[in-house]
């Protein structure tokens, strides 16, 4: 999926706009020209160099002005939805669930006190993506919000995974964190329940279908267990997920679920260990989450089970592997 992305027309609409061609453009990211196609495929890669080559051009503040000379009616199907939403946390869920059909970045959601955190991922550990496209993803975020509610909606705060974010001074009013391990932005829960003024519930209806059904083709392309894994990253936060839930996710019965899995040599147990032990590497990177809040992301119950648990994934106590894990990141910044 990530090697397959359809460059998107407001993209491009928004790169004329600033006065800049197509060519030039992709002349400066050293791309084939049958990129300047509307019906063009990228891999990440040549997505992110697109981005940098804007970046280039434009200055490091592009991110922000490339959604200023936009409106929400020239944004595609997948995040034009949200704004037809009851509310925030209705639109953020849906630009969440359908963001992939844009490009195969990941907007991970988790609500604890008192606020919204979206976490901003990309499916490439190898390649960071410039900072005009994290830009133009937060601030997408911020006028969805804004315009959405038709208030000056301010985030609570920002994690950048760098050390300046000046682009963002006279665009919001929060406490920015640089240098953080990931690209976050929170909202305040009490935010979440500001009604949309152009809210469509028969406009929803009729998206949300022809955008369901785009979503399904395209995970066609995965295997089952790579599905699965996708979805219980998504729920883990929930409490422990089932079978049950994920098979229908999947619109599958469990035994079909199973059986999928057994001829993948996969099973459901498996794929929730090993999902689990990712995501507590990446949080344990983290250094701002404490354990606690470690094992109820990962959907334990109990601390107790959440340690024993990585005992054996990694023969150590999380505390250790942080600790260890740390450290070494310190040094290779040196």
């Amino acid at each position: 999926m990530s090697e397959n992305i359809k460059v998107p027309t407001a993209f491009w609409l928004a790169v004329e706009r600033l006065d800049l061609s197509r060519s030039a453009l992709i002349k400066e990211a050293e791309l084939p020209l049958n990129v300047a196609r509307d019906d063009a495929r990228v891999t990440t890669l040549q997505f992110f160099k697109l981005w940098q080559a804007l970046e280039n051009f434009k200055g490091k503040g592009v991110g922000i002005k490339l959604l200023q000379v936009l409106d929400s009616g020239n944004l595609p199907p997948s995040f034009l939805v949200a704004y037809h939403a009851k509310n925030l946390r209705d639109a953020i869920q849906r630009v969440s669930r359908f963001k992939a059909l844009c490009t195969p970045e990941e907007l991970l959601l988790t609500e604890e006190k008192g606020l919204l955190c979206i976490n901003i991922r990309w499916p490439t550990e190898q390649i960071k993506p410039p900072h005009a496209l994290i830009d133009a993803t937060i601030a997408s975020l911020i006028y969805l919000a804004r315009e959405g509610t038709q208030q000056l909606v301010q985030p609570a705060k920002l994690d950048l995974n760098r050390d300046i974010a000046d682009v963002f001074t006279g665009f919001i009013n929060c406490p920015i964190h640089c240098n953080s391990s990931e690209n976050r932005v929170y909202f305040y829960q009490k935010d979440l329940d500001l009604s949309f003024p152009s809210y469509n519930d028969e406009l929803l209806k009729i998206l949300d279908a022809a955008l369901e059904v785009n979503l399904n083709q395209q995970s066609t392309g995965l295997t089952v267990s790579e599905q699965v894994k996708w979805l219980l990253r998504r729920s883990l936060t929930a409490g422990r997920p089932e079978l049950r839930s994920v098979a229908k996710e999947l619109s599958i019965s469990q035994r079909s679920l199973q059986r999928h899995l057994k001829n993948e040599g996969a099973s459901f147990q498996a794929l929730l260990s090993e999902t689990r032990k990712q995501l507590a590497c990446e949080y344990l990177l983290d250094s701002s989450l404490d354990i606690a809040e470690i094992s109820y992301l990962l959907g334990y119950e109990e601390q107790g089970s959440f340690f024993r648990a990585f005992q054996e994934w990694e023969n150590s106590t999380p505390t250790k592997w942080r600790q260890v894990h740390l450290n070494e990141a310190v040094k290779v910044r040196k």
